[in-house]
Formats: structure tokens, C-alpha cells, sequence
């Protein structure tokens, strides 16, 4: 009897709401990031399920990072994954343009502090000493993706006093300073509150962190940046 037992359960049909994320999910390639889906309760209607069912399906779509769901908001479709390469010369803004999209960097906070141990020994600084650091949002086709935040010494305020914004690597290439990606370390966690708030994406939602040490032509330590980037827009590809 346990073959049949086996073969009569294998014959069950999925649930009724994996079958209706299966719609769903097939219905979203014919829409753009940034569409919204109808209301929870125009598709319980179209597909004459309860509105419970209904969410359920939604939230397998939620969890695979293909739509977001916003508290007394509609539910809007999100981009699939970019690949970005994570090379010695790789740049953030030029290698998304490459690839097609729309990038901004926005400057949200510029601000002088102490460094932390770890950061004065990236930096090769004196224990305690000053930083200067900047905090930027980056956008892709005008949706938010990742917060960065950008440590230099102090001796660099004046260099940088004019950034307001948009490529930081180009920024200080024109001012004759191009740097170059000396390692990166990869790691993942859940956003906080603000973070969440400010990347529009959910609070159980991952995060992919990178930290990254860049090196000036003679190979002195110049940035010590710590990006953190919604997982579900972003795909790292680290060359060999």
C-alpha cells in the first residue's frame, strides 16, 4: 500500500493560494517596475477567491521580492535583480549607465566624526582620529536601492567640499584622484526602521552589505565606503 499511499499523495493539487501566486507571478512579466497591482479586493473578485486567499498569494510574491507591499498603499511591482560587478575598477554609476538605467547619487548628510578602530586601521589613522563622512542615497530609474556611507580623512574636507552629489569615483577622477577597489567583504541583515523607510522596501526583507577599501595609484588607503543595497535589486558578481 505505500506506493499507492505515495503516488495518491504526489496527485494532490497545489493550494489555492500557490495556484493563484503562479497567476499572479506569470501576470507581472506584462508589467513595469513601479506599476501598482489592482486592490485586494478587485482581484478576489476577478479570481472568486476570499480576500485571506488572496493575501496569502500576494505574500509568496512579497517574500520572493517581486512586488511591495505598502501599509494603506497599493501593492507595486519591484524590478528583478541588476548584476553589478564587483572588480579593481568597477564604478557604481558607470557600471549601471552601461547597463541601461537611470543613476543618481543624492547627498543626504556630510558630518566630521572620530573613527573607530577598525575604520583607523583600513585608513591607516592615528587612533581617534577625524573623518569625514558623507551619506548618500543612490537611485536607479528614480527608485531607491542603496544608502552608502563614504569615510576619508579630514585632510580630504577641502577636496571634497564641493560634492553635492552624482558620482563620487568621477568626482574625484576629475580632481585627479582615481581610486581603485583594494577589497571588498559581502554580508547580509534586515534593514532598520529608516532604512527600510528610505530604500521603500519591507522590514523583513534583506539588506546586502559591502564594505569596500579603495586605494589612490600608489596604493595608499583614500575610502573606506559601507554600502547597504535592497537584496532583491541587486546581484553581486565578484571577477576572478
Amino acid at each position: 500500500m505505500r506506493p499507492f499511499l505515495a503516488m495518491h499523495l504526489s496527485r494532490q493539487p497545489q493550494p489555492r493560494y500557490l495556484q493563484l501566486a503562479a497567476q499572479l507571478r506569470e501576470e507581472l512579466r506584462h508589467l513595469q517596475p513601479g506599476d501598482q497591482l489592482p486592490g485586494e479586493v478587485q482581484l478576489a473578485t476577478r479570481f472568486a477567491v476570499n480576500r485571506h486567499t488572496l493575501r496569502r498569494a500576494i505574500d509568496e510574491l512579497v517574500s520572493e521580492g517581486r512586488v511591495l507591499r505598502q501599509q494603506g498603499r497599493s501593492t507595486r511591482v519591484l524590478a528583478r535583480p541588476l548584476i553589478y560587478p564587483l572588480a579593481a575598477g568597477s564604478a557604481y554609476s558607470e557600471s549601471l549607465s552601461a547597463q541601461g538605467h537611470g543613476v543618481q547619487a543624492r547627498l543626504l548628510q556630510r558630518q566630521l566624526r572620530s573613527a573607530t578602530p577598525e575604520e583607523a586601521d583600513h585608513l591607516k589613522l592615528g587612533e581617534g582620529a577625524t573623518l569625514l563622512e558623507l551619506h548618500t542615497l543612490r537611485l536607479l530609474d528614480q527608485q531607491p536601492v542603496s544608502l552608502i556611507r563614504h569615510r576619508f580623512c579630514a585632510s580630504r574636507q577641502v577636496l571634497l567640499e564641493d560634492y553635492n552629489g552624482g558620482s563620487l569615483r568621477q568626482y574625484l577622477a576629475e580632481r585627479q584622484l582615481p581610486l581603485h577597489r583594494a577589497f571588498s567583504l559581502i554580508g547580509a541583515r534586515l534593514p532598520t526602521s529608516d532604512e527600510a523607510d528610505q530604500l521603500l522596501m519591507p522590514r523583513h526583507a534583506p539588506l546586502l552589505t559591502v564594505l569596500t577599501l579603495s586605494h589612490d595609484l600608489a596604493g595608499r588607503p583614500v575610502e573606506l565606503s559601507l554600502s547597504t543595497s535592497r537584496a532583491d535589486r541587486f546581484q553581486y558578481q565578484v571577477a576572478t
